[in-house]
């Protein structure tokens, strides 16, 4: 670690001690379930994953969740942690990691009522409006035989080279459906007041304690936030972390929501930091560590969470998804070359509820890293990329860490391309910080920028190999009156080239119609301003941080469109889809399913809306503005003109390849798999 690194994070670098273990520094690497935890086969590819995040200087990894039981399965045949052979082949995990330095933990997940399987069990037989499936309540006996089954779980992670484990007791899973009365209706003594309710989790902690002796960590992941009715009082949650530090606790992480809560907690138009003041609140009532969590994505905002008190280290899971060496670079000065986590959720969350392996949209090598390789390449081959957008970006730094020569070709003034019109739209800031990264990678890696130049065939027969990322540009429906002088891009929208006026109409409602509503309706808002149109209140005195929502005020009336009759929103991301639909319904957009647009003249939009019993009827929505969303269209010419010509070493990418909804995680993970073949 560089003098400069404890200088510039005095507080993040510095050790921990967590019982009877120090940790090297104050960074956790959350839990995440990456699909890697279900088959032997698959232990190799999570070693790796692990060990690269270890060698990236992060002081505690945590494991995604393994269930002490199969009825806590995630989904059936999922990982758990059962049997002497289970431990056997962990070793190699935890082998891995130790080499460079880092402690891990493994998480014990027993997801109670969220298990994906028909026989789930639970405290009480209620279903989770977000499963299927019911659960059968535990008999007594039952919950003191999984009590047993968590306890000799963190025994086989102790044989398994485990440095500790975290006991999962957030998010809704089993520990959290025992302790909150919306899902514990029990009459037993495990039920039936705050008191009895907690005696589940200290149960486990203290069979764990005793199984496992003094000198290995127990990590609790205590539910600081609820956000659902029915769930703790601030003064359970209290009373609860006290109790589980005189049960033998080490050190408590934090969780916020359940996961079937209305109320979004990490995506992407989550404030950074939002959760913070929970965690700090905590603080003071306990004497063990406490682990902020939640939209902390840089190291500067955890530095300045630790040096202000609110907590003892932070934990930060997807950011090391986006960027294994996050640590080092933070230590070493080299903050600008971090890539930042976008809180997009498209290829972690997204990919993990659709039972595919989990990755990440700006670094799709995560998850991958066996397979997608940058190999080091003493080739002098020149490479010449066209189009500096997240396809042409991707390809661009990812040829150069290779070694290769590389030139990139910008027709316009700036890089980004379509992330640059992204990073307008609010609850998507983040994404400017993906066009720095590539932006100083460029510089760092000594490629040849060369803005404001289109590149053609002359040009180009000078490089060995040529990828063409020229991107997409907006398609003009065929409208009577398309060329109206009320009819706009969104690219126009975004970009600032055109000022709608008060009423708009948004033509196409994909993921850019969405964006566009959200844009056209926002005002820029604080903190406290978001939670309260949230409902988000002072947990000290609202029942699981739940008040009454604060109706928003938009600055346009919106209509957004689609001729498809169903639901507008379904093709959304499966963890944030629904919260960018409630974010439009605040803001009072009128949706609109069916319609065809028959004109755009000085009166407005002219459509046909077509019931779903086939009937119809004519409107005309009275609009100032008509934002046009109807997809893109690649843009190839260049490409074309070279492949007709025969030329050796082409290549096309992204957008160019195939414009489809703007698809910025295939055309990264493209950009990334072509520069590793070269």
């Amino acid at each position: 670690m560089s003098n400069n690194g404890i200088t510039r994070y005095p507080h993040l670098l510095q050790p921990l001690k967590v019982g009877t273990t120090e940790l090297r520094n104050r960074v956790v690497m959350g839990s995440m379930h990456n699909g890697l935890e279900d088959k032997v086969a698959d232990v190799p590819k999570q070693a790796a994953f692990f060990a690269e995040r270890a060698q990236g200087g992060v002081g505690l990894i945590v494991t995604g969740g393994y269930a002490p039981e199969w009825q806590g399965w995630v989904k059936p045949f999922a990982g758990g942690m059962r049997t002497r052979k289970d431990a056997m082949h962990h070793r190699e995990i935890t082998e891995a990691v130790h080499a460079h330095g880092a402690k891990i933990v493994m998480q014990i997940l027993h997801t109670g009522r969220y298990s994906y399987q028909p026989f789930s069990i639970a405290p009480s037989a209620i279903k989770a409006p977000i499963n299927p499936f019911k659960p059968k309540a535990m008999s007594t006996k039952r919950v003191e035989k999984t009590v047993r089954a968590f306890a000799r779980s963190a025994w086989l992670a102790q044989k398994a080279g485990y440095d500790g484990v975290e006991i999962m007791g957030s998010e809704g899973y089993l520990i959290n459906q025992f302790l909150a009365e919306r899902t514990n209706k029990r009459t037993d003594r495990y039920g039936g007041s705050a008191e009895a309710r907690m005696q589940f989790p200290l149960e486990i902690v203290r069979a764990t304690r005793a199984k496992v002796g003094p000198d290995f960590i127990i990590q609790y992941r205590i539910s600081l936030l609820e956000l659902v009715e029915g769930g703790q009082s601030w003064d359970d949650i209290v009373t609860l972390a006290k109790k589980l530090e005189e049960a033998g606790v080490d050190i408590l992480n934090t969780g916020i929501g359940w996961h079937e809560a209305r109320v979004p907690t990490i995506i992407t138009q989550v404030p950074r930091g939002a959760w913070i003041d929970s965690t700090a609140a905590l603080k003071p009532h306990v004497g063990i560590p406490v682990i902020a969590s939640n939209r902390i994505n840089t190291p500067q905002l955890a530095e300045q969470i630790i040096a202000e008190g609110k907590a003892d280290a932070v934990s930060m899971a997807r950011p090391f998804l986006a960027d294994s060496f996050l640590v080092q670079k933070a230590a070493e000065g080299r903050e600008d070359e971090i890539n930042i986590c976008i809180a997009c959720n498209q290829a972690c969350l997204d990919h993990a509820f659709q039972n595919k392996k989990v990755s990440c949209l700006v670094n799709p090598r995560a998850g991958r890293e066996t397979t997608l390789v940058l190999s080091p390449t003493r080739s002098k081959k020149k490479v010449a990329v066209v189009g500096a957008g997240p396809a042409g970006l991707s390809a661009a730094v990812s040829a150069a860490e290779r070694g290769l020569a590389v030139t990139l070709f910008e027709k316009n003034a700036e890089i980004g391309g379509q992330f640059r019109l992204a990073m307008q739209v609010p609850g998507k800031e983040d994404f400017k910080d993906s066009v720095a990264y590539f932006g100083r990678k460029l510089e760092v890696l000594g490629v040849d920028l060369r803005l404001h130049t289109a590149a053609d065939p002359a040009t180009l027969a000078a490089f060995d190999e040529v990828i063409i990322a020229t991107g997409v540009e907006p398609r003009t429906p065929a409208i009577p009156g398309i060329d109206h002088p009320k009819a706009v891009s969104y690219a126009d929208v975004l970009s600032g080239k055109v000022t709608p006026g008060k009423k708009v109409a948004v033509i196409g409602a994909g993921g850019i119609g969405v964006d566009i509503s959200v844009f056209l309706t926002h005002e820029e808002e604080t903190l406290e301003e978001w939670k309260a149109h949230w409902g988000v209140g002072n947990p000290l005195v609202d029942p699981a941080g739940l008040t009454e929502k604060k109706p928003r005020t938009p600055s346009r009336e919106v209509w957004l469109l689609q001729r498809k009759a169903e639901r507008i929103g379904k093709g959304l991301g499966k963890t944030s889809g629904w919260a960018h639909m409630a974010h439009l319904k605040q803001d009072g957009v009128h949706q609109i399913s069916g319609a065809s647009y028959d004109l755009i003249d000085d009166e407005g939009l002219h459509i046909t809306v077509t019931a779903k019993d086939g009937s119809t009827t004519k409107q005309v929505l009275a609009v100032d503005t008509v934002v046009i969303c109807a997809g893109q269209e690649s843009v190839r010419g260049l490409y074309d003109e070279l492949h007709v010509a025969d030329r050796p070493g082409l290549h096309i990418i992204g957008g160019a390849d195939v414009a489809a909804e703007l698809d910025a995680k295939r055309a990264i993970l493209q950009g990334t798999e072509t520069a590793a073949a070269l």
